[in-house]
């Protein structure tokens, strides 16, 4: 690259696309700012250590300053300065000194290293480029997708897992070294078998947005390993990479399609990485705080922190809500990802009023023709007021239903919910989700996320222990409805690992039989532990990642099983609600049974110290699952009809079932806290 280049400075381009797009004779830059004076372009050499040249964008359509370097291409590497006043009263941070990331950067190169250039409350004068990362000018056509086609896998046969790419591979011993802890880990064969016996369609991802570490954390020594601190919404992380991310995501997308299995990726649009007013000027603040983020009305020096992260998007914004849609189309078009789940989601519903499901966020996805396609599902919640708004969202979306997950706690562990309150969950949650067009496919099933106790510790521990953390045992939910089954920890005491297994097929099996879509948490199928730390956030270390050496072989084929079974009864994961009402043959679409077999009536639902239900499905063939959340064994008279057993997670080997019929007028033993599946016999 040579001066040459830049002796005649930057022509008009245009005014669209944002960012730094490749032409056919050079590279069109446009960056929104309504409140900026001006706005530089500064190139670095190759290593984006040495800068060669500030050019200021000499053209302005309405709020988007633009130019055109000519003779420019990919690969060119650059950062952006931004003038205009530091009137923290009037909401604008802008700091020249300040080298700041394109928010719609694709590559990024460099490092970002804490230093106290980034804070411009007490350093304004200090410039922070030798420490922060530089946009890489890329080619949006640099990777030969084949023949990529995406699974679209529909709702009614999907299985989410939830994973990590580093956590899951990085011990893994039939993962080549080179490839643990990368998105190679995650498309190499011994990852797909895996995903393919589990019977896993989709893997739902951690965020992989390039994100960075939170200066306490830092300072702590530590890092945030799930990656909830976005730095760039259109750059997949360098952390899983070996050279080039962009390049290595996407082979990890068309080799995963390949199998059949879709990538859904967790994104962190409510809020960035620049923090509250004491945080660093870095993007966002720095180009057009005011417009970005949502400010206090009685003090815009400070933020609204709906987040709970120290800022919060303002998603109403005209720029704002381009940038987040043009991300999702990002990801859509040129990185073929399947479907996405929004962290913090009601943050990108909010308008002046509070939640609206109508927000323009909301409608502008819902007439997307791009993401007409792809799988949507929200986290139904913020840390601001009104912010829980489970079953509030459009009618294209699923939600995260952590009311299956606390029931299904509550019942097998704790002994509170009632048998209405389970049963509710089981048949898809319609007092949730029923309203207008709506179907079970709405409801997010899950026992257990990466926000809390894996399932074995849910089973292991009675509290958190959190203090490899660093914070003292603070951090992370108390109310875990966990039970350690008579010992905290682990334990040699044959009696306790036997009722921590009986709990964990029954609470799996109550996953998988459930209306709506399972979500397992990844590791759960081996018996993942987390030494009892309920928010491992900061811990990139074998606490961590997916202990392979110590997987459990038989919960992995009791939920490959579950899968199995799962695909074998269509009518377990119909998409569509259950009436309970006869159909013109007289046989209705579900009957619930009390614990004597009986047609469950009135204030049975919610009797207290009743755990012993069954639920009869219409066919063909028919299934009657029975369940005894009991402490002790139940002999449960059998529904009309001749019954043979297809699981008893009261067995350890709960699909090897003995042979054989049993007819109306028998009972059968149903062990403690077990369920058992019956299919009817044809006559």
């Amino acid at each position: 690259m040579t001066k040459d280049l830049f002796a005649g400075g930057l022509q008009a381009g245009r005014c669209a696309p944002l960012g730094a797009t490749p032409t056919a004779d050079g590279v069109n830059f446009a960056v929104f700012s309504a409140h900026a004076r001006k706005i530089e372009i500064c190139v670095y050499d190759e290593s984006g250590r040495q800068e060669i040249a500030r050019l200021p964008l000499p053209a302005r359509t309405g709020d988007v300053w633009h130019g055109h370097l000519r003779g420019a291409g990919p690969g060119l590497v650059y950062g952006l300065r931004a003038h205009g006043p530091y009137a923290p009263e009037a909401g604008h941070r802008f700091a020249p000194t300040k080298l700041l990331l394109d928010p719609y950067a694709r590559a990024l190169t460099g490092e970002f290293r804490w230093t106290d250039a980034h804070l411009a409350d007490q350093h304004l004068e200090r410039d922070n480029a030798t420490d922060t990362y530089k946009a890489v000018v890329v080619d949006a056509h640099d990777f030969d997708w084949r023949d990529d086609r995406p699974p679209a896998t529909p709702w009614s046969d999907t299985v989410l897992y939830e994973v990590h790419v580093k956590g899951f591979s990085q011990t893994h011993p039939e993962i080549a070294p080179q490839a643990r802890g990368r998105y190679a880990g995650l498309a190499s064969e011994a990852a797909i078998a895996h995903f393919r016996k589990l019977g896993v369609t989709a893997l739902n991802l951690l965020p992989v947005h390039q994100a960075i570490d939170e200066l306490g954390l830092a300072r702590r020594g530590r890092v945030n390993y799930w990656g909830y601190n976005t730095l760039g919404f259109f750059a997949p992380s360098m952390r899983y990479a070996a050279a080039d991310p962009r390049h290595e995501f996407r082979e990890m997308v068309a080799t995963l399609h390949r199998a059949g299995i879709e990538v859904i990726l967790d994104v962190v649009y409510n809020h960035t990485a620049e923090g509250d007013q004491r945080g660093p000027i870095i993007g966002w603040r720095g180009l057009d705080n005011a417009s970005y983020y949502r400010l206090r009305h009685d003090d815009r020096r400070f933020y609204e922190n709906h987040s709970g992260c120290g800022n919060t998007i303002d998603a109403t914004h005209p720029r704002s809500m381009q940038m987040i849609m043009d991300s999702l189309r990002y990801w859509v078009t040129e990185m073929h990802v399947d479907g996405f789940r929004f962290d913090l989601a009601s943050i990108l519903a909010r308008t002046a009023t509070g939640f609206d499901a109508h927000a323009p966020l909301m409608m502008a996805i819902a007439q997307d023709p791009v993401l007409a396609g792809v799988k949507l599902i929200a986290e139904p919640w913020d840390a601001g007021p009104g912010g829980y708004q489970l079953g509030g969202f459009p009618l294209a979306w699923s939600e995260w239903n952590d009311r299956f997950r606390r029931a299904s706690r509550a019942f097998w562990i704790r002994k509170t919910a009632d048998r209405g309150e389970l049963v509710a969950r089981l048949a898809g949650s319609q007092d949730i989700f029923g309203k207008g067009l709506r179907s079970p496919r709405a409801s997010i099933n899950y026992v257990c996320s990466h926000d809390g106790f894996t399932l074995h510790d849910l089973l292991s521990y009675d509290h958190k222990h959190n203090d490899a953390n660093g914070e003292e045992n603070r951090d992370g939910e108390s109310d875990n409805l966990s039970w350690n089954c008579g010992h905290e920890g682990p334990s040699d005491l044959l009696a306790v690992n036997a009722m921590r297994a009986r709990l964990k097929r029954a609470m799996l099996a109550t996953l998988f039989l459930a209306r709506g879509v399972p979500m397992l948490l990844g590791g759960d199928e081996i018996s993942r532990t987390q030494q009892g730390n309920n928010n491992a956030y900061s811990l990139d270390c074998p606490q961590s990642w997916y202990d392979w050496a110590s997987a459990d072989a038989e919960m992995t084929d009791f939920v490959a099983n579950l899968a199995a079974l799962r695909r074998r009864y269509p009518h377990l994961s119909a998409d569509r609600w259950l009436s309970g009402e006869a159909d013109p043959d007289g046989e209705a679409d579900v009957l619930w049974l009390n614990r004597r077999g009986e047609p469950m009536q009135g204030r049975q639902w919610d009797e207290a110290n009743r755990f012993v239900l069954g639920m009869v499905l219409s066919g063909p063939p028919a299934l009657a699952i029975l369940i005894n959340g009991e402490a002790r064994d139940w002999a449960f008279p059998l529904p009309a009809g001749r019954w043979r057993r297809v699981m008893d997670t009261g067995q350890a080997a709960s699909f090897d079932v003995p042979a054989g019929e049993l007819a109306t007028g028998e009972t059968l033993d149903l062990k403690e806290r077990s369920v058992t599946v019956l299919e009817r016999v044809a006559d």
